[in-house]
């Protein structure tokens, strides 16, 4: 807790840091509502709603810009600077150095999840939650694993300036292809089976499951991709374990 005060007061004076962690999010809503149609055709012939697609897809947005891209900067910042080697000196387990510093973070996200759930539901006219447990479960799992997947990204990044580079593939790649945008229903079938495979993919369907629920039950439907999620998680976990360097990349 107290390097989470810590690095909580770094991102406050950080003001690139913090507009981007508050504004993008909204702000990506509502470009996206203004630039989308009001519908899309799904491989079936049906019309889906856009709104609900958006407003489920800006919390995948919170999740990477929020804490992917914040964390990846933050971890390759404090490296450098020999803040983590340091740490790993004190009485905290390296578990507990990078959880503490990405705290901040995971609470701001938190914050923008539940602002967005009452944007949608009041401006967007989106329906309440249908099983808030699982969305929030859907969540929760999601913040872990861009967190994770974060503390991998920045054993491949040498400067902070760089963070902007090593983070690209991932942000591009998740917000073209897990459904934050544009629908998996709405793609070809073998594109959408190649989506299905993206790390934020199970996520991004257990978030949309939890919030506008499924007419097999939201758990019944929303397990397998639950599954997934905590798959990925596992891996991602694992990966950082494994790859994430304390010592600067000189």
């Amino acid at each position: 807790m107290a390097l989470g005060r810590a690095e909580m007061m770094m991102l406050v004076r950080n003001r690139t840091a913090l507009t981007s962690a508050l504004a993008l999010p909204l702000g990506s809503l509502w470009l996206m509502r203004s630039t989308t149609p009001s519908s899309y055709a799904t491989e079936s012939g049906d019309e889906l709603e856009a709104a609900p697609v958006l407003a489920t897809g800006t919390i995948g947005m919170v999740l990477l810009f929020v804490v992917y891209s914040t964390l990846v900067s933050a971890y390759v910042a404090r490296r450098e600077g020999l803040v983590l080697k340091r740490l790993r000196t004190g009485q905290l387990a390296d578990g507990e150095v990078l959880a503490g510093t990405a705290l901040p973070a995971v609470l701001v996200a938190l914050l923008q999840c539940g602002i967005v759930i009452g944007v949608g539901m009041t401006v967007l006219h989106v329906r309440a939650p249908a099983d808030p447990l699982l969305l929030g479960a859907g969540v929760l799992l999601g913040t872990v694993l861009v967190a994770a997947l974060a503390a991998v990204s920045s054993a491949l990044t040498r400067t902070v300036e760089m963070a902007q580079l090593t983070t690209m593939p991932l942000l591009l790649v998740s917000v073209a292809g897990s459904g934050l945008v544009l629908p998996l229903t709405a793609m070809p079938g073998r594109l959408a089976d190649l989506c299905h495979l993206l790390p934020l993919t199970p996520v991004m369907e257990t978030v949309r499951i939890g919030w506008l629920g499924a007419e097999s039950g939201t758990w019944s439907a929303g397990m397998p991709h639950l599954g997934g999620a905590a798959l990925w998680t596992a891996v991602a976990v694992w990966a950082a374990a494994r790859l994430f360097r304390w010592d600067p990349r000189k």
